[in-house]
């Protein structure tokens, strides 16, 4: 499975939502999305990123970045100050990085454990 389909997957299942429910959210048929999740579709669009990035309440530059788009100057020049901050990272550790930080976002916005 590709990174994408791995963070697409980890992302619906973390926002409670089943592809039936995605589906309804985003518009996009729960086939085309189970598609996405294996990994048959490597390459969606930039708009249906968008659309699934608002409703899973992922990072819209990491789906881009996941699907070989080249992500905006404000977000290399981001890269290059992360990089230069944790120094050379190998593709495991920036998907628990990514991981890590949507667990953080999400625990902020839901106002954490209680």
């Amino acid at each position: 499975m590709s990174k994408l389909a791995d963070y697409l997957a980890s992302g619906r299942k973390r926002a409670k939502l089943s592809l039936r429910a995605a589906q309804d959210a985003t518009g996009i048929s729960n086939a085309y999305l189970s598609q996405l999740e294996t990994g048959k579709i490597q390459e969606p669009s930039p708009i249906l990123l968008e659309k699934l990035a608002s409703t899973y309440q992922l990072d819209y530059a990491t789906l881009l970045k996941l699907a070989g788009y080249p992500l905006p100057e404000s977000q290399r020049q981001l890269a290059s100050r992360l990089e230069a901050r944790l120094g050379p990272t190998t593709n495991e550790e920036e998907e628990e990085l990514i991981h890590y930080l949507d667990f953080l976002r999400m625990k902020r916005k839901t106002g954490g454990a209680r």
